[in-house]
């Protein structure tokens, strides 16, 4: 706290934004209590008594929350400014201003980590490889205690329950009974199709057999299962199929990567960037997830990834997520020491397959390679900062983010404080509950496992039973069950939407078309108003078996980030696959890229849509705040007078700028035209009409006769004396009968009839000069001897 007062009293005007970031993120975090505060129950931290210097800096602490408060204000004011303004807007000064904040910004900062505390060793002589840090055996038995209470954990409360064998539905039984091979093709959402128009999908039955299922959580929240969507299968290719395309996570001139050592941090073969997301809506929440550790809050701010090899030569990954085009960046900077692989994976495995379900998401490649002992591509690292005086950061170490899961992982609500609980007063219930607010919860063995807490209420609906607290959660009803994917609502939007198009463009609009419009607008607030067909649903579930986590909703906000960076970072070594099979490297990446998608995919996941969705739904945060829907096609509309007349008015720029069409059609027609030009000049460059004509236009007819007309100026009466000599003179002679007109240089006539494979000859001399001399005196033209090639005409 000090630190931050000493850094807001020292930075200039051009680090404030940087400050006014942090000192928002630490002052949404005000409801924690104070540390002097006493505990009200027994699972409330002990009090202990506090000296002078500590009473001191409770008190500048909280100076300092006071003098935050008006920054994080300045912070919400500038966020929401920033939103509300387009592009276009923008002048040039604003939008460089702009550009200079944000690389201070993104500005790599130098970095230490926290005390290792006897869970790594830096000695030389205890390191094993490239590595600079080692685990010691107290850092094993952290490990292994880890994997025991946490990563295990959902897979015995499966093994528990009875194993459930699902209906099958007719899509199965088609599977089981064709052998025949069916291809896929990626739709906007990465999800694959089978192009067989006989094949038929019973999506009714595939939704039923997932709410049959007897571990369902809730009736309105939806769960993942491995290669399943919410209406059936995500892939419907035969098993041929499945071994390429990036489609199935196998990405072309990819290769194994050797397994890092799993006891050291391997510091000599990763290479470590920081990712954050601009601009961060959605990603600054009201309660982050803060790690308390030496007296000092570390605030979650996003997380650092290590990859096998160098990013470089990748453009930023954009991606649209609720209406609002987001630039991920990945960032080199100095790598925190404090940290081994495996707990890495151990943290990956507990966040992405226990808490997200993110079961469709594969860093290591094909199915066959995931039975390898190969490593995976990435791994990543949560980072818990404090920000120092002089512009650095302190990372947490990650055996403390461990412990402090460790620590968290206790049932949320205990059976035996229950009547304690409900003897609270209103104010000491509110405090509690208002902790567990935007907490992730998990039941293991349940689908889905993990939910987020939005409101939990002691209610006693029966006096003589006591029950556990409710968890309220407003969740998302996933398009395929609400009025969005209803047919009915499709057809009666389309039809809305056209005749609400032609009376707004009619010159005169009747009072029945009125109403037509008014009916139909009606019907569809009936349909959106239905219980079953509303989007937003609320959900009860009961306390009971529920584990907190520690993780809060600004974490998986960050998490599902991740996949979408993976996929763009893999996508584009691709490219570079393709760079050395054609022996080309293109420098402008991001035209590469642009060029090799076509218009109708959309990055928005990259992974199984739905897992996305759900896991979004399911921990994300409550309210986002959804930005302009016009984000999607501002810029690719192609007709329309307002289109017309944007491009029409817009001026021209002596520096080239990006467009912002985001899809291949432009380089489409502009490659048209490439091909068209090469092909021409390719196949028209022997013809002399455009030079002959530019000489008429610009010097004389005399000239051009001289050049064009060379045969006629040997002779200049004429040349058909030699018709006797020549055979194939004799043979025009039946053309001219024939239309009728006797050529005064019959020789002309044969240079027309006269192939431009035919060299030179001195029948119709087949040659030009390519290259005209001008004379400085008196401007005239005179053909250059120097270099002649063949012609037709």
């Amino acid at each position: 706290n000090n630190n931050c007062g000493i850094l807001w009293s020292l930075e200039g005007p051009c680090k404030q934004k940087k400050l006014l970031s942090v000192c928002f993120c630490r002052e949404r975090y005000r409801h924690r209590d104070s540390r002097s505060s006493p505990p009200s129950d027994r699972h409330r931290k002990r009090p202990r008594s506090r000296s002078g210097s500590r009473e001191r800096k409770r008190v500048r602490g909280d100076e300092e929350r006071e003098r935050r408060t008006e920054g994080g204000n300045r912070e919400r004011s500038y966020t929401s400014t920033r939103g509300s303004r387009e592009p276009e807007e923008l002048s040039p000064v604003q939008r460089h201003d702009e550009e200079r904040e944000e690389e201070e910004l993104l500005k790599p900062a130098w970095i230490r980590c926290t005390h290792s505390e006897n869970y790594y060793s830096n000695d030389p002589m205890d390191q094993v490889g490239d590595s600079t840090v080692v685990g010691t055996s107290k850092l094993r038995d952290l490990y292994e205690r880890f994997e025991e209470e946490l990563v295990r954990r959902q897979e015995r409360a499966k093994a528990t329950r009875p194993k459930w064998e699902p209906p099958k539905t007719k899509l199965d039984l088609d599977q089981d009974e064709s052998s025949s091979e069916s291809e896929c093709d990626s739709d906007g959402d990465s999800s694959c199709s089978s192009s067989s128009d006989s094949e038929v999908f019973d999506v009714i039955a595939e939704i039923k057999r997932k709410k049959a299922h007897p571990d369902r959580l809730h009736d309105e929240l939806w769960y993942n299962d491995p290669g399943q969507m919410n209406d059936g299968p995500l892939c419907k290719c035969s098993a041929k199929a499945r071994r390429t395309g990036i489609r199935h996570s196998i990405y072309p001139g990819e290769e194994p990567v050797k397994s890092c050592r799993p006891m050291n941090n391997n510091a000599g073969k990763l290479f470590h960037y920081r990712i954050t997301v601009s601009p961060p809506t959605n990603f600054l929440t009201d309660r982050p997830t803060v790690i308390e550790y030496d007296d000092h809050e570390y605030l979650f701010e996003g997380f650092s990834l290590f990859s096998h090899t160098p990013l470089t030569n990748i453009p930023l990954c954009r991606v649209i997520r609720f209406n609002i085009d987001y630039t991920i960046h990945f960032i080199e900077e100095m790598s925190p020491e404090n940290y081994c692989v495996k707990g890495l994976e151990l943290f990956a495995s507990y966040l992405f397959q226990d808490i997200l379900e993110l079961y469709d998401w594969n860093l290591t490649g094909s199915e066959d390679e995931n039975d390898s002992t190969g490593c995976q591509r990435f791994h990543f690292m949560p980072r818990f900062v404090r920000f120092l005086p002089d512009g650095g950061k302190e990372v947490l170490s990650m055996h403390q983010v461990l412990l402090y899961l460790l620590r968290s992982n206790k049932p949320l609500v205990l059976e035996e404080e229950i009547a304690n609980m409900l003897q609270w007063e209103e104010l000491e219930w509110q405090k509690y509950a208002e902790e567990c607010k935007g907490m992730i919860v998990t039941n293991p063995g349940m689908k889905p496992s993990s939910v987020r807490i939005d409101q939990l209420d002691r209610e006693q609906f029966n006096p003589n039973v006591i029950t556990f607290p409710i968890i309220v959660h407003f969740g998302i009803r996933p398009a395929q069950l609400s009025y969005a994917g209803d047919p009915q609502y499709q057809k009666l939007w389309k039809s809305y939407v056209k005749l609400r198009h032609l009376l707004a463009n009619s010159p005169k609009v009747k009072q029945i078309d009125k109403q037509k419009l008014t009916q139909r607008e009606e019907a569809l607030q009936k349909i959106r108003q239905k219980n079953s067909m509303r989007r937003e649903v609320t959900v009860e579930l009961s306390s009971q078996g529920f584990w907190k986590t520690g993780i809060r909703s600004d974490v998986c906000q960050h998490a599902m980030m991740l996949p979408v960076l993976t996929h763009h970072i893999r996508y584009h070594r691709c490219l570079m696959h393709l760079d050395k099979l054609i022996g080309y490297t293109f420098k402008e990446r991001c035209l590469l890229q642009l060029a090799m998608t076509h218009p109708s995919h959309h990055l928005n996941f990259g992974m199984n849509p739905d897992h996305a969705r759900n896991s979004l739904s399911n921990c994300g945060i409550r309210q986002p705040k959804y930005g302009d829907r016009k984000v999607h096609h501002m810029y690719m509309r192609k007709k329309g007078i307002n289109t017309l007349i944007n491009i029409m008015s817009r001026l021209g720029q002596d520096d080239p700028t990006p467009s912002r069409i985001n899809h291949n059609e432009r380089l489409e027609f502009l490659g048209d035209a490439v091909v068209e030009f090469l092909t021409r000049s390719e196949s028209q460059n022997h013809d002399g009409h455009t030079l002959f004509i530019s000489l008429s236009l610009s010097l004389s007819l005399s000239l051009v006769l001289s050049v064009f007309l060379a045969l006629s100026v040997q002779e200049p009466l004429t040349d058909r004396q030699l018709i006797e000599t020549s055979p194939v003179l004799q043979k025009l002679t039946d053309f001219e009968e024939a239309i009728g007109v006797l050529f005064t240089h019959v020789r002309l006539l044969a240079r027309a009839f006269t192939l431009r494979t035919v060299g030179f000859n001195h029948l119709t001399l087949f040659t030009i000069c390519p290259r005209l001399t001008c004379s400085a005196d008196n401007h005239s033209m005179q053909p250059s001897t120097a270099t002649t090639t063949t012609t037709t005409t």
